[in-house]
């Protein structure tokens, strides 16, 4: 009752202010802290096709720990791995909309503040609200196909799903959502928790947009590439399915 209270009122029972709100962004700030190291790591782990497919199809039995027992039940692990993600994925989510304007006006009055201000740090709000409202359904979507089809990971099979079912563009739309709005919420949670930050507050600031910029810059081509190389897979399957 006394969180019920706390929510219409922004105060507790007994008058003073209420801190669920920092709850919330205390919340909000680890799962998408959470999210994007964990999108870091899943770059390096997808980028491993740029190897070889051998090597890809070995990282991906390591990681279902198929070294302890190898059988194709272990496919489970990563079913379960990417079904927690997906619990984060979803709170992060929903505290993020808290955020969001919730009608017209309120965007209006959004927008017109961006436009006046020409503040740097708000349109990459802006990017970042944008490429998480895609990335709630790509996203979620992804996610999914992975928890009921873990067992369908390797790199031919893979290759075959971005060629023959077109799902290149899907992914082309969902790296760059994800690596624009990964690396803004990084660099937007260093300079609200302080993080990094030099007895220069403004110099801190600058070098940290640049490394934003670098940062996605290289997780775009490292996307980019790795993409590249399962439409070459899933090509040459097509080509060499069509001549038998």
């Amino acid at each position: 009752m006394n969180e019920l209270i706390e929510g219409y009122l922004g105060k507790s029972i007994e008058g003073k202010k209420s801190k669920i709100p920092a709850k919330l962004d205390f919340i909000q700030s680890a799962s998408g802290l959470f999210l994007g190291l964990f999108m870091w790591l899943h770059m390096f782990f997808v980028s491993t096709i740029l190897v070889s497919e051998d090597f890809f199809n070995s990282v991906v039995h390591f990681l279902e720990l198929k070294f302890v027992y190898n059988n194709p039940i272990m496919s489970y692990v990563t079913s379960f791995l990417a079904a927690c993600v997906l619990v984060v994925f979803f709170v992060h989510a929903l505290l993020a909309m808290r955020k969001f304007p919730i009608n017209f006006r309120q965007y209006q009055i959004l927008r017109t503040h961006a436009k006046t201000m020409k503040h740097s740090d708000t349109s990459l709000w802006l990017v970042q609200a944008f490429t998480g409202f895609v990335m709630f359904f790509l996203g979620s979507a992804h996610l999914v196909f992975i928890i009921t089809n873990a067992d369908k990971i390797s790199g031919t099979m893979s290759g075959d799903r971005v060629v023959s079912h077109f799902m290149w563009l899907f992914y082309a739309v969902l790296l760059v959502c994800v690596e624009l709005h990964g690396s803004i919420g990084l660099y937007r949670l260093c300079v609200k928790w302080g993080w990094f930050e030099g007895k220069d507050v403004k110099e801190s600031r600058k070098k940290l947009k640049a490394a934003k910029w670098i940062i996605s810059i290289f997780f775009l081509a490292l996307g980019i590439l790795s993409l590249l190389a399962f439409i070459k897979i899933g090509l040459t399957s097509y080509q060499n399915s069509t001549i038998l």
